[in-house]
């Protein structure tokens, strides 16, 4: 069956000189009926028509999986952006081939990885972050180049289930 989740981040305390904004990568994680993993990080592209799950660490390599992201889009004030995907994949009820657990849809920890792309001011170079949900929080996010600070995740990204 053919299901939606919506998943929110936001970054807060920008600096307001580097030029940050949200890549099209997404990864977060299915259980996959395809391999019949629990758990499976399943890499996102925005325009794309299918997504990439990891796969096992035993024999089963990655492959594409019945998943896209559906909308994607942003907002930014004077000194916070925020990001909302909205990810439809294909789930059907499967005991995993190596565990024996049974799938749930989202998997039962939903873990997500949201990229941060950004422009140093000082460096005149581009640079990339990430915020996923299994950081300590408040997590500082600071420039590669000139170690000034970008902004802080104080939340852990939020993963909800639409229907």
């Amino acid at each position: 069956m053919l299901r939606t989740a919506s998943i929110t981040a936001e970054l807060t305390g920008l600096d307001g000189r580097h030029q940050l904004y949200w890549r099209s990568r997404l990864e977060f994680s299915l259980d996959c009926f395809v391999c019949e993993r629990l758990g499976r990080t399943t890499v996102f592209e925005r325009g794309a028509e299918r997504a990439l799950c990891s796969g096992s660490r035993s024999g089963f390599k990655s492959h594409h999986t019945a998943a896209r992201i559906a909308g994607f889009d942003t907002t930014s004030g004077r000194d916070r952006i925020a990001v909302r995907a909205l990810v439809d994949f294909w789930w059907a009820p499967f005991t995993d081939t190596r565990d024996g657990g049974r799938s749930a849809a989202p998997t039962s920890h939903p873990w997500v990885r949201f990229h941060l792309g950004y422009h140093c001011p000082e460096a005149k170079e581009s640079g990339t972050d990430s915020l996923q949900t299994n950081l300590v929080r408040p997590h500082r996010l600071t420039c590669k180049h000139c170690e000034g600070p970008l902004g802080v995740d104080g939340e852990a990204p939020a993963v909800r289930l639409l229907g």
